[in-house]
Protein backbone atom coordinates (compact mmCIF):
# COMPACT_ATOMS: atom_id res chain seq x y z
CA UNK A 1 0.00 0.00 0.00
CA UNK A 2 1.09 3.55 -0.65
CA UNK A 3 0.32 6.08 2.10
CA UNK A 4 -0.09 9.72 1.01
CA UNK A 5 -0.47 12.19 3.89
CA UNK A 6 -3.00 14.90 3.16
CA UNK A 7 -2.82 18.53 4.22
CA UNK A 8 -4.80 17.48 7.33
CA UNK A 9 -2.35 16.28 9.95
CA UNK A 10 -2.77 12.51 10.40
CA UNK A 11 -5.23 12.01 7.51
CA UNK A 12 -3.98 9.76 4.71
CA UNK A 13 -5.14 8.76 1.27
CA UNK A 14 -4.13 5.12 0.92
CA UNK A 15 -3.60 3.47 -2.42
CA UNK A 16 -3.59 -0.31 -2.74
CA UNK A 17 -0.86 -1.79 -4.96
CA UNK A 18 -2.53 -4.47 -7.07
CA UNK A 19 -0.57 -7.50 -8.21
CA UNK A 20 -1.97 -8.47 -11.60
CA UNK A 21 -1.91 -11.62 -13.66
CA UNK A 22 -4.15 -13.34 -16.21
CA UNK A 23 -6.85 -13.85 -13.54
CA UNK A 24 -7.13 -10.17 -12.63
CA UNK A 25 -5.51 -8.67 -9.55
CA UNK A 26 -5.01 -9.08 -5.82
CA UNK A 27 -4.38 -6.14 -3.47
CA UNK A 28 -4.00 -5.75 0.27
CA UNK A 29 -6.38 -3.17 1.80
CA UNK A 30 -5.46 -3.71 5.45
CA UNK A 31 -2.26 -4.62 7.25
CA UNK A 32 -1.81 -3.84 10.93
CA UNK A 33 1.99 -3.72 10.55
CA UNK A 34 1.90 -1.23 7.65
CA UNK A 35 -0.55 1.06 9.44
CA UNK A 36 1.55 0.99 12.61
CA UNK A 37 4.73 1.74 10.58
CA UNK A 38 3.03 4.97 9.48
CA UNK A 39 2.03 5.83 13.08
CA UNK A 40 -1.64 5.11 12.42
CA UNK A 41 -4.09 3.40 14.74
CA UNK A 42 -4.50 -0.25 13.79
CA UNK A 43 -7.31 -0.98 16.22
CA UNK A 44 -10.46 -1.84 14.25
CA UNK A 45 -13.57 -3.01 16.09
CA UNK A 46 -16.50 -2.32 13.78
CA UNK A 47 -17.31 -2.17 10.06
CA UNK A 48 -20.30 -0.56 8.37
CA UNK A 49 -21.70 -0.27 4.87
CA UNK A 50 -23.59 2.68 3.38
CA UNK A 51 -25.59 2.33 0.17
CA UNK A 52 -26.81 5.50 -1.50
CA UNK A 53 -29.47 5.37 -4.20
CA UNK A 54 -29.05 8.85 -5.72
CA UNK A 55 -26.16 10.97 -6.90
CA UNK A 56 -25.96 14.17 -4.84
CA UNK A 57 -26.61 12.37 -1.53
CA UNK A 58 -24.66 13.92 1.33
CA UNK A 59 -23.88 12.08 4.55
CA UNK A 60 -22.10 13.98 7.30
CA UNK A 61 -20.16 15.67 8.61
CA UNK A 62 -19.99 13.24 11.56
CA UNK A 63 -17.63 12.31 14.39
CA UNK A 64 -17.71 10.77 17.85
CA UNK A 65 -16.63 12.75 20.90
CA UNK A 66 -14.44 11.38 23.71
CA UNK A 67 -14.41 8.90 25.32
CA UNK A 68 -15.55 7.21 22.08
CA UNK A 69 -13.51 9.27 19.59
CA UNK A 70 -12.77 7.11 16.58
CA UNK A 71 -10.51 6.77 13.61
CA UNK A 72 -12.10 5.64 10.35
CA UNK A 73 -10.86 3.96 7.23
CA UNK A 74 -13.28 4.63 4.37
CA UNK A 75 -13.44 3.28 0.83
CA UNK A 76 -15.98 3.40 -1.95
CA UNK A 77 -16.68 -0.12 -3.20
CA UNK A 78 -19.17 0.84 -5.93
CA UNK A 79 -19.81 4.13 -7.71
CA UNK A 80 -17.96 7.25 -6.60
CA UNK A 81 -17.94 9.76 -3.76
CA UNK A 82 -16.29 13.03 -2.81
CA UNK A 83 -14.99 12.22 0.68
CA UNK A 84 -14.25 15.07 3.09
CA UNK A 85 -12.30 15.34 6.36
CA UNK A 86 -12.58 18.42 8.58
CA UNK A 87 -10.02 18.90 11.36
CA UNK A 88 -11.81 19.75 14.64
CA UNK A 89 -8.73 19.40 16.90
CA UNK A 90 -7.99 22.83 18.46
CA UNK A 91 -4.34 21.86 19.11
CA UNK A 92 -3.77 20.79 15.50
CA UNK A 93 -1.85 23.00 13.05
CA UNK A 94 -4.63 22.25 10.53
CA UNK A 95 -7.54 23.11 12.89
CA UNK A 96 -10.70 23.99 10.91
CA UNK A 97 -9.04 22.99 7.61
CA UNK A 98 -10.60 20.42 5.32
CA UNK A 99 -9.54 18.12 2.53
CA UNK A 100 -11.63 16.30 -0.07
CA UNK A 101 -10.69 13.33 -2.24
CA UNK A 102 -12.53 11.32 -4.86
CA UNK A 103 -12.90 7.66 -3.93
CA UNK A 104 -14.33 5.26 -6.49
CA UNK A 105 -15.06 1.60 -6.87
CA UNK A 106 -12.54 1.66 -9.72
CA UNK A 107 -9.59 3.45 -8.05
CA UNK A 108 -9.85 1.38 -4.81
CA UNK A 109 -8.31 4.22 -2.77
CA UNK A 110 -9.11 4.65 0.90
CA UNK A 111 -9.17 7.61 3.26
CA UNK A 112 -7.83 7.30 6.81
CA UNK A 113 -9.54 9.80 9.14
CA UNK A 114 -7.88 10.37 12.54
CA UNK A 115 -9.66 10.93 15.84
CA UNK A 116 -10.91 14.47 16.30
CA UNK A 117 -11.85 14.96 12.66
CA UNK A 118 -15.34 15.08 11.17
CA UNK A 119 -16.09 13.01 8.08
CA UNK A 120 -18.70 13.19 5.36
CA UNK A 121 -19.18 12.39 1.71
CA UNK A 122 -21.21 13.37 -1.32
CA UNK A 123 -22.16 10.70 -3.85
CA UNK A 124 -21.04 11.58 -7.37
CA UNK A 125 -23.10 8.89 -9.08
CA UNK A 126 -26.16 6.79 -8.25
CA UNK A 127 -25.94 3.51 -6.38
CA UNK A 128 -22.69 4.35 -4.61
CA UNK A 129 -21.63 2.06 -1.79
CA UNK A 130 -19.21 3.03 0.99
CA UNK A 131 -17.41 0.65 3.36
CA UNK A 132 -16.21 1.96 6.77
CA UNK A 133 -13.85 0.43 9.31
CA UNK A 134 -13.83 2.11 12.75
CA UNK A 135 -11.60 1.98 15.81
CA UNK A 136 -14.47 2.41 18.29
CA UNK A 137 -17.95 1.01 18.64
CA UNK A 138 -20.77 3.37 17.70
CA UNK A 139 -22.00 5.31 20.74
CA UNK A 140 -25.19 7.31 20.33
CA UNK A 141 -24.22 9.43 23.36
CA UNK A 142 -20.95 10.43 21.69
CA UNK A 143 -22.32 10.95 18.16
CA UNK A 144 -21.78 14.52 16.96
CA UNK A 145 -21.70 16.47 13.75
CA UNK A 146 -21.00 19.77 12.08
CA UNK A 147 -23.04 21.24 9.27
CA UNK A 148 -21.98 20.52 5.68
CA UNK A 149 -22.16 24.24 4.77
CA UNK A 150 -20.81 25.72 8.02
CA UNK A 151 -19.03 29.03 7.24
CA UNK A 152 -16.26 28.09 9.71
CA UNK A 153 -14.97 25.47 7.23
CA UNK A 154 -16.16 26.59 3.77
CA UNK A 155 -16.08 23.10 2.28
CA UNK A 156 -16.35 23.33 -1.52
CA UNK A 157 -18.61 20.45 -2.49
CA UNK A 158 -18.21 19.56 -6.20
CA UNK A 159 -21.90 19.31 -7.06
CA UNK A 160 -25.35 20.25 -5.77
CA UNK A 161 -26.63 18.54 -2.62
CA UNK A 162 -29.83 16.69 -3.63
CA UNK A 163 -30.48 14.46 -0.59
CA UNK A 164 -29.50 15.17 3.02
CA UNK A 165 -30.85 14.02 6.39
CA UNK A 166 -32.60 16.59 8.56
CA UNK A 167 -30.03 16.00 11.32
CA UNK A 168 -27.14 16.82 8.97
CA UNK A 169 -28.88 19.90 7.60
CA UNK A 170 -29.60 21.43 11.01
CA UNK A 171 -26.42 21.14 13.09
CA UNK A 172 -25.54 24.38 14.91
CA UNK A 173 -22.73 26.64 13.63
CA UNK A 174 -19.30 25.46 14.80
CA UNK A 175 -17.97 27.48 17.72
Amino acid sequence: MKFHESKISGAFEIEPEPKTDERGYFARTWCTKEFELHGLSSNLVQCSLSFNVRAGTLRGLHYQAAPHAETKLVRCTKGSIYDVVVDLRPESPTFKSWVGVVLTGANHRMLYIPQGCAHGFLTLEPESEVFYQMSEFYSVESARGVRWDDPAFQVAWPKKIEVIAERDRTYQDFK
